[in-house]
């Protein structure tokens, strides 16, 4: 009798454990406020570059490329999260500002999942290589 409850216990605590392995991927990351862009797709950016990101309630954001403002929306569910930006200023900046702006541009469309890793958000795409890596403004 002890037996059979001792395998019972151990079959319920190696389900539930299983089951807190697939909910930690549905947790929701906390994405509202505004996040410093640091890195674009492996690249740090610029010292003092404006490039920033904000994630508003009901799906939208808004930021600075480097360059120029943007605006757009955003899907997320639990880890998943899709940015569609949607349009944007068209201002001239110095050469470099305005590469950075093209890799940021490039990169948001390809956001699939984020992580915060370290008290950094680190937004992946689909071969999970990081395209952004923000940190939060306070």
């Amino acid at each position: 009798m002890l037996k059979k409850a001792f395998i019972l216990s151990a079959l319920l605590f190696g389900l539930t454990a299983c089951e807190s392995t697939d909910s930690a991927k549905n947790d929701t990351i906390p994405l509202l406020g505004s996040w410093q862009i640091e890195m674009v797709q492996g690249q740090p950016t610029i010292d003092y570059s404006p490039a920033q990101i904000t994630f508003e309630a009901e799906g939208q954001l808004h930021g600075n490329n480097s360059c120029n403002n943007f605006f757009g929306q955003y899907t997320q569910q639990g880890q998943e999260l899709k940015l569609s930006p949607a349009g944007s200023t068209m201002k001239a900046c110095v050469d470099a500002l305005m590469q950075q702006e093209h890799k940021v541009m490039q990169a948001m469309p390809l956001v699939t999942q984020a992580k915060l890793v370290q008290g950094r958000l680190t937004l992946l795409g689909s071969d999970d290589k990081p395209l952004l890596v923000l940190s939060q403004l306070k």
